[in-house]
């Protein structure tokens, strides 16, 4: 069988002002990287704001399982198949981090016959936007700790500095580390670490902010340290937003490529949902809907992580509100959920399938607690029965929601077809009502609970008394109206990887509390889950390697 690096090897791509002048954007408002991807000027994304929006599909998914459920691929398929049935569409996806890319989970170009292209420049450089942020971040980093060096000024007590360094790749040994060592010369030594440049507070800012000016006041206000007073310290207390303001000038403008069907996509940003919001840009969600009629766009992993922080941090910032959401599931993936081995997907198992249902049941559930009307696109694989289709579509029905059997990877935008039409339906109707979760005037540990409870169905959170004091002293601070960010894992609706389906009666243990003043949100990091993520005993990095004609070979 071809890889999906074969797959996209094959394809034909188009030039990409051909691309580009499909949705209306002219040669000249181009920064092109090669024949093939672009970055589209702050120019003429000004000059298109006063146009009319096109209605917004969030695609997301079950609880991710060893089994793969297709959420990217979804997306670029249902886009394929919406432009093949005559509507404007496009796609929006977040760029690829390289930690997941030379790790376990792989890229986050979809797959088959439903990428984006050209697959291995964007899941590996790209267009240089990650290391502009990873750069941003770090040079921050760098002058808080030069300002300490040069007599501290602002009177920062280094026992409380909460700035972080970055970089775009799993490294479990900078998790924690200690600094300065070596002698005066190299500054005071104290307790700093590393985050994966996803992670970065940075990132976010970057995800969420409107415009350039935006993108500024946010980094003016990432909080990175306290005074003995306990009163904080900024970027902008340290004169370093400008610079970060100026590295991050031409990333923050939209990177353009296409699909293997000839899509216009948007991939920019990359948050991950499970330690950050999981969405991609703000700009180019925002871009995509005055140059369209429908964007499709995705957010990471689980609809309790990514579309619940979709609909509550994004979509409240920035004001956007959804028509429809798919909910992405595979029949091998609700087997995994209903107890079977990864080891032993391939024959019939109705009685799995039915088991596994009360994960994607929840997720329906929650998603509909939004306003939104829902369809399930069921990714199909060459082992799923007509039984076990009719199983997952009767349950569904009773929630009042279709199950549409897809095959986009093996025959692209074809194999969506269905799956596009109910979406136009869906969109036509007008039936979504869209509201977030829970108010703003909330307290910050309500907002948690809420979460906990309405999303994750646990009994109640647990806070230590050093988070609870966090909470109030952020609330104290001015900080209570801002929304909630749950870092935990995304493989249970609770804190615990291996607990499975629809569990219920547990509680969410808070184990820390961030504050994100730039991006606007409070962290909440839950369980085990660490913002640098290690590799597996088998990096993906071991099978990827160059030909001698400078190809790239492993690489999916």
């Amino acid at each position: 069988m071809q890889s999906d690096l074969d797959i996209a090897r094959a394809a034909t791509l188009r030039p990409i002002a051909d691309i580009a002048a499909h949705v209306g954007i002219s040669a000249d408002a181009l920064e092109p990287y090669g024949r093939y991807k672009a970055k589209i000027h702050f120019d003429f994304i000004n000059a298109v704001q006063d146009r009319k929006e096109g209605a917004l599909v969030l695609v997301t998914g079950i609880s991710p399982t060893a089994a793969g459920e297709g959420k990217t691929t979804t997306t670029v398929g249902l886009g394929d198949a919406l432009n093949a049935a005559g509507a404007k569409a496009m796609i929006c996806l977040r760029e690829p981090s390289l930690g997941p890319s030379f790790g376990m989970k792989g890229g986050a170009t979809g797959g088959g016959h439903a990428q984006v292209v050209p697959m291995d420049e964007i899941n590996l450089h790209f267009t240089g936007d990650f290391h502009a942020i990873t750069a941003a971040n770090n040079l921050l980093a760098a002058m808080l700790d030069n300002h300490i060096y040069w007599g501290n000024e602002l009177g920062i007590d280094t026992r409380r500095v909460s700035w972080r360094r970055a970089m775009d790749m799993n490294d479990r040994a900078l998790r924690s580390i200690v600094n300065g060592l070596g002698g005066v010369a190299n500054g005071a030594p104290r307790e700093d670490g590393f985050d994966i440049t996803v992670a970065s507070e940075v990132m976010a800012v970057f995800c969420l902010a409107r415009d350039l000016a935006d993108l500024q006041d946010r980094l003016g206000r990432v909080i990175v340290a306290q005074r003995r007073d306990g009163s904080a310290v900024t970027a902008r207390d340290l004169k370093a937003d400008g610079a970060m303001a100026v590295l991050l000038r031409d990333a923050l403008m939209p990177n353009l490529v296409q699909t293997i069907a000839g899509s216009p996509a948007l991939v920019h940003g990359g948050p991950f949902a499970n330690i950050a919001h999981g969405c991609n840009s703000v700009i180019a969600t925002r871009l995509g809907l005055k140059l369209s009629d429908v964007v499709v766009t995705e957010a990471g992993f689980g609809a309790d992580l990514g579309a619940e922080k979709f609909l509550d941090i994004k979509c409240r910032s920035a004001g956007l509100s959804p028509a429809c959401c798919v909910i992405v599931a595979t029949v091998r993936a609700l087997k995994m959920h209903g107890g079977v081995a990864k080891s032993n997907l391939g024959p019939e198992d109705t009685a799995a399938v039915s088991r596994g249902l009360v994960n994607l049941t929840r997720h329906v559930e929650n998603l509909q607690k939004f306003g939104l009307p829902v369809v399930v696109g069921l990714n199909h694989f060459t082992s799923d029965t007509e039984a076990e289709f009719t199983v997952i579509r009767d349950a569904m029905a009773a929630w009042g929601v279709n199950v549409i059997m897809c095959t986009h990877w093996a025959d692209g935008a074809a194999g969506a077809g269905e799956l596009a039409r109910h979406v136009l339906e869906l969109i036509g109707r007008s039936e979504a009502k869209f509201h977030p979760l829970y108010e703003l005037a909330l307290p910050l540990a309500e907002k948690i609970r809420t979460i906990a409870r309405e999303i994750y169905r646990a009994d109640d959170i647990s806070l230590t008394a050093a988070v609870e004091r966090r909470l109030k002293n952020f609330e104290d601070a001015g900080f209570g109206d801002l929304p909630v960010c749950i870092a935990k894992t995304q493989y249970s609706f609770t804190s615990d990887p291996t607990v499975i389906g629809a569990p219920t009666g547990h509680i969410l243990p808070v184990r820390e509390v961030r504050l994100s003043a730039g991006a606007g949100f409070v962290v909440a990091v839950c369980g085990d889950i660490m913002t640098m993520p290690g590799l597996p005993r088998r990096p993906a990095a071991e099978a990827i390697h160059l030909k001698p004609n400078g190809d790239i070979e492993g690489l999916f």
